[in-house]
């Protein structure tokens, strides 16, 4: 087996990528139960439809007569870019619901346990337990609705707003919590340009209604291509699942930036680039309906608000 030795900078690169995928990404192990290829039949059973070729999620959700945020929430860690002929996706039923901010209402399937529920949508059965008491969790039954609170929420109770004295949830760790602080921004990071000519942020860097922390996410228009935002080389060009094509350019003073939901690579690594090098076509989100770009900045590993660099 090949055991050669990765480079300080491959392994920070690595570290960078498996960061921003456990920021995105959530994955759950699939159901053997058997799916169907009509997804109004699937969500009046909340069972499986099967991907087929020119499906997009909005079509499916319309289809089923779900709301599409219920059909994403459903399914966590699917890339609504890139559906496969044959995936497999979760229908909701009618009588479940998925607020941004949990608790979930989940409809008990065939095989269905504590723990397969809490696996899939990033929780504890610990918290199932507490969040549906008088359920015994050994006697589910199919079709039974229960409570699924998300990966921050203590209880099934409902979220009260910081005003009313709720504490803001702390954002899950990322391989680079433990990197030591690289200290103040350097000097070389001021009034960088934004990566995109026209854009619109639709999403801010900070962290989400759970507590996980979210890159920037900007909105684009049709045909637009993201560049560098100062000269650097390119250390990763490719693909990744949950995040399309990505690029990341390291920069000097130990900086890094980020450009991922991507269409097509207009770099490759190892290329030199300099500030406004067009790297990568903006891709189409078939769940946002838009052009969104992902852009992440970083420190010595560390994430950084964009908005203290770009001008």
């Amino acid at each position: 087996m090949d055991q050669r030795a990765v480079a300080p900078e491959g392994r920070a690169t690595l570290a960078l990528l498996i960061g921003l995928l456990l920021m995105l990404a959530g994955c759950a192990s699939p159901s053997t139960e058997r799916a169907t290829r009509d997804a109004a039949q699937a969500a009046r059973s909340g069972g499986w439809v099967v991907v087929q070729r020119g499906d997009t999620l909005g079509e499916l959700a319309r289809e089923a007569g779900v709301p599409l945020e219920r059909l994403q929430r459903f399914n966590p860690g699917v890339d609504a870019r890139r559906l496969a002929v044959g995936q497999r996706l979760l229908m909701p039923t009618h009588r479940e619901r998925a607020p941004s901010g949990g608790p979930y209402r989940y409809q008990v399937r065939p095989g269905d346990t504590y723990s397969s529920i809490a696996r899939r949508f990033k929780t504890r059965a610990s918290r199932l337990q507490a969040a549906n008491p008088g359920v015994t969790p050994t006697r589910l039954a199919v079709g039974q609705l229960i409570s699924v609170p998300l990966g921050g929420s203590p209880s099934a109770s409902p979220r009260r707003s910081v005003a009313d004295g709720a504490s803001r949830p702390t954002s899950r760790p990322s391989p680079s919590a433990n990197r030591p602080d690289p200290g103040d921004l350097p000097a070389s990071s001021r009034r960088w340009p934004w990566p995109l000519e026209d854009y619109r942020v639709v999403r801010a860097y900070g962290t989400d209604s759970r507590g996980t922390l979210q890159p920037m996410l900007l909105a684009t228009q049709a045909g637009a291509r993201a560049r560098a935002v100062a000269d650097g080389d390119v250390r990763f060009a490719g693909s990744m699942r949950q995040l399309g094509q990505v690029v990341i350019v390291h920069h000097p003073d130990n900086l890094q930036s980020v450009y991922a939901l991507c269409e097509r690579l207009l770099v490759a690594d190892g290329s030199a680039v300099t500030r406004g090098t067009p790297l990568c076509e903006v891709g189409y989100s078939n769940a946002t309906q838009r052009h969104d770009l992902l852009f992440d900045l970083r420190h010595g590993g560390k994430p950084v608000d964009p908005r203290r660099v770009l001008r």
